[in-house]
């Protein structure tokens, strides 16, 4: 799709300054800019770029200032990078669309379907499911029996929603996803076996959460798995049976929440965090990367850091050091006790 300077700026609430018929049908890094494409300059470090680039509209910082003749057009907004990332959507949007529902997806007599729905070829939507306006259903995805899925959120390859699930507005889920498979729950028995239990609840996804390809989140052994609006879950994540993600809180790849834990709201998760089951984190945590988190954070805005089993940052700074320096402490005492030996000589 081909977009004018102007038509862009004003998607921005920006000003163009250059040539407002400037047509673009691609985007670029500035580095790499081509005639026909759009890129941006949020970062100083790449301000050289922007005298030299080969793209043909730049959107800048309102207040960018340059030392040079700029000889392509540019477009000025209060935040180059957030306007950056609308843009992106926008493009994605445009590539993207609905294509209509294929004559070889299964649909169930009983499915409700909004306006301009779109479900790709060998889909397969089971009984009583709804789906809202505008939502789009990528080829080879599964939705269960009794599954709502709210307005304009979008389905990747191969994702798999089991029954009961709700999932709400704007919501994104990437290719093998899986929604509301079975909570990890076996009770021991005799002779070292183990019982199903089974898993009754369901998992509810509320508005504006975008959940990166392989993440799965478990139903609930009763009541629901939770992720609260606005939330973004990066890939390979785990989300045990009835835990709670509080809103716009977002983790990186390869974190595992055991079962029944509650995160708070505006809390960031660094990647391989592993979360032991039933505590509570406060809102607006921050966990470091490959930390181990084995008890409860009641305290709201610390940062953890560490593993096996993490500690508030400025702990784990000074511990670290000791750590750094062990080899040279043991050998002072090794010393120390040489030492003390020959004066008891």
């Amino acid at each position: 799709m081909e977009f004018t300077a102007a038509q862009i700026a004003g998607f921005l609430n920006g000003t163009v300054e250059g040539n407002p018929e400037e047509k673009v049908f691609n985007l670029s890094k500035i580095d790499e800019g081509k005639p026909g494409t759009m890129t941006f300059l949020a970062n100083p470090k790449y301000t050289p770029h922007i005298y030299t680039t080969g793209a043909s509209v730049i959107v800048v910082n309102a207040d960018f200032s340059g030392t040079q003749a700029i000889t392509r057009t540019l477009i000025r907004v209060d935040d180059a990078y957030s306007a950056f990332a609308t843009i992106l959507e926008m493009f994605d949007q445009s590539q993207s669309g609905n294509t209509g529902i294929s004559n070889l997806a299964s649909i169930a007599p009983s499915v409700k379907l909004g306006e301009n729905v779109s479900i790709g070829e060998f889909s397969v939507i089971g009984k009583n499911v709804v789906l809202g306006d505008n939502v789009v259903i990528h080829p080879q995805v599964f939705i269960g029996n009794n599954v709502t899925i709210g307005d304009h959120s979008r389905l990747y390859p191969g994702v798999k929603v089991y029954h009961n699930s709700v999932i709400g507005t704007h919501c994104i889920l990437h290719s093998g996803v899986v929604i509301g498979s079975d909570g990890f729950g076996f009770a021991p028995i005799a002779d070292n076996k183990y019982q199903k239990i089974p898993q009754l609840g369901n998992v509810i996804i509320e508005d504006n959460v975008e959940i990166g390809s392989n993440t799965t989140i478990d139903r609930a052994t009763l009541g629901s798995t939770i992720i609260r609006m606005g939330v973004k879950l990066d890939n390979l994540i785990q989300v045990g049976h009835n835990a709670e993600i509080g809103e716009n809180t977002v983790i990186a790849a390869q974190t595992g929440i055991s079962g029944s834990t509650k995160i708070g709201k505006n809390c960031q998760i660094g990647g391989q965090v592993g979360i032991a089951g039933h505590l509570t984190i406060a809102d607006n945590v921050k966990i470091a990367p490959s930390s181990g988190i084995e008890a409860s954070i009641t305290k709201e805005g610390v940062i953890m850091l560490g593993t096996p089993i993490a500690l508030e940052i400025s702990k784990a700074r000074r511990n670290y050091i000791h750590w750094r320096n062990l080899d040279e402490i043991v050998k002072k005492i090794y010393s120390i006790e040489k030492q003390l030996k020959k004066s008891h000589e």
